[in-house]
């Protein structure tokens, strides 16, 4: 699959929270199916369909024994996922630094005042 498509596949996979919380379920070990959909108020179906999305995108390999069904985390989408994120962490680092300079001259400089009531004449 092509970075790009993978990567597609891969946000648009995390872009929701059932997707997200599914994921880190397991984070730790694989489980069945049906131990996923646990903890969630939606159907079994429901589950079913996240979970081909995550398949889909890579994220999660899902092995089937007759009726039952194993998920288990699959980590190099993600790792492509957080490298083509990082390419962008100097980007945001260099603006971060910019901020707190500009913010730093701001505290150094002392608040120009003008006495009240005194204008500068117009010629």
């Amino acid at each position: 699959m092509p970075d790009e498509l993978l990567l597609d596949r891969v946000f648009s996979a995390l872009s929701d929270p059932v997707r997200r919380r599914i994921l880190e379920r397991l984070g730790d070990e694989s489980l069945l199916v049906s131990e996923l959909a646990a903890p969630f108020h939606i159907s079994l179906q429901a589950v079913s369909r996240h979970i081909q999305v995550l398949v889909r995108a890579g994220l999660v390999r899902q092995e089937r024994t007759g009726r039952i069904s194993r998920c288990s985390l699959e980590l190099g989408p993600i790792y492509a996922a957080a490298v083509w994120i990082n390419r962008y962490s100097k980007y945001w680092q260099d603006q971060f630094d910019l901020l707190a300079a500009t913010l730093a001259g701001l505290d150094a400089k002392p608040p120009r005042r003008t006495p009240i009531g005194r204008r500068k004449r117009r010629r």
